[in-house]
């Protein structure tokens, strides 16, 4: 009943955060220069007032912006994000089109950046003073170091120009026909440099927070004491320094997961992978204000499950946790 409560209380949480982050977004799409109608009726080539007036009115531009803002929240609360401005498609069934490769691409390299960097943080911290704890803490910081999107590519060149291993763009290969395991085994290839790419920049981030929280148990007395007792040293760190240092590395990875929707847009912009993130992309440079903002909640809405989520693990990783 204690976790049900809770999290009913932080579902409340969240659909307020959502609620103000729609309101921020709403407001600074507007606030930005430029003219949707205006831009629309110039590439048709047509940008005669009457013709720019007729668009606004359509899109519903010509309301006061409080008004605009009222109808909007209205809508936004029965699941009603409106249509696209170009597409002339309801804005839920677009980012419904392109929310199952996000959410491929996103726990793809959220389960292998946490695994690896779990995993690589625990065993340098054994080798705690040697070369070898160096040289992964250097690489750690190089990956961290590395921007995202010159890391992208230099991936795309690397493995797809130069040695051609992997597709580097797409989801899938075009007009090859695969069905059943075949295009499973396609999709795979195409996802193996993106989620890399997005997987070793927040691998090097879980390795250095995990290998400083694993030295930091381990001088604790409770440490000593297991030591003085006799166990082994594996059933130390594993049982009992791991498993310790993996609360700040769970808080560390509610955020980080957040930040990991967000990084999507630019990996899929260099991949052209085909979600949440180029649409996001795409409706910023048409200035589709619907679209864009369907894509900013979605975007919000994922970051604040992933939150929720983490509460939640925490009692997994200490039972003794209570949540309030």
């Amino acid at each position: 009943m204690k976790k049900l409560a809770y999290l009913m209380r932080r579902v409340a949480q969240g659909l307020l955060v959502l609620a103000l982050i729609a309101v921020i977004n709403f407001l600074l799409i507007r606030a930005a220069p430029g003219d949707p109608a205006a831009v629309m009726a110039g590439e048709a080539g047509a940008a005669d007032e009457a013709f720019v007036a007729q668009l606004r009115e359509r899109f519903g531009l010509d309301k006061p912006l409080p008004q605009q803002l009222a109808t909007y929240l209205g809508h936004a609360a029965r699941l009603d994000l409106g249509d696209s401005y170009r597409q002339q498609r309801p804005v839920m069934s677009l980012i419904g089109e392109r929310l199952p490769a996000t959410l491929l691409l996103t726990l793809t390299a959220f389960v292998v950046s946490l695994t690896l960097g779990v995993a690589l943080g625990a065993w340098s911290s054994a080798r705690a003073g040697t070369w070898l704890d160096s040289l992964v803490s250097t690489l750690s910081m190089l990956f961290y170091a590395t921007p995202l999107f010159w890391l992208a590519l230099m991936g795309v060149l690397l493995f797809s120009v130069k040695l051609e291993w992997l597709p580097g763009f797409g989801f899938e290969t075009v007009g090859a026909g695969h069905a059943g395991l075949a295009r499973a085994a396609d999709i795979a290839r195409h996802l193996v440099l993106p989620a890399a790419t997005l997987a070793l920049f927040y691998m090097a981030v879980y390795a250095r927070m995990t290998r400083t929280a694993m030295l930091e148990v381990a001088q604790m007395d409770f440490i000593k004491t297991a030591r003085a007792k006799g166990l082994s040293p594996r059933r130390i760190q594993r049982r009992h320094i791991l498993r310790n240092a993996l609360l700040p590395v769970i808080t560390l990875a509610g955020i980080q997961a957040g930040s990991m929707v967000g990084g999507t847009v630019l990996i899929e912009t260099v991949f052209a992978w085909p979600g949440i993130g180029r649409l996001m992309f795409d409706a910023l440079v048409q200035r589709d204000y619907n679209l864009l903002l369907g894509t900013f909640l979605i975007t919000a809405a994922l970051a604040v499950a992933f939150n929720i989520i983490t509460d939640l693990l925490y009692t997994l990783a200490d039972p003794r946790i209570e949540l309030q």
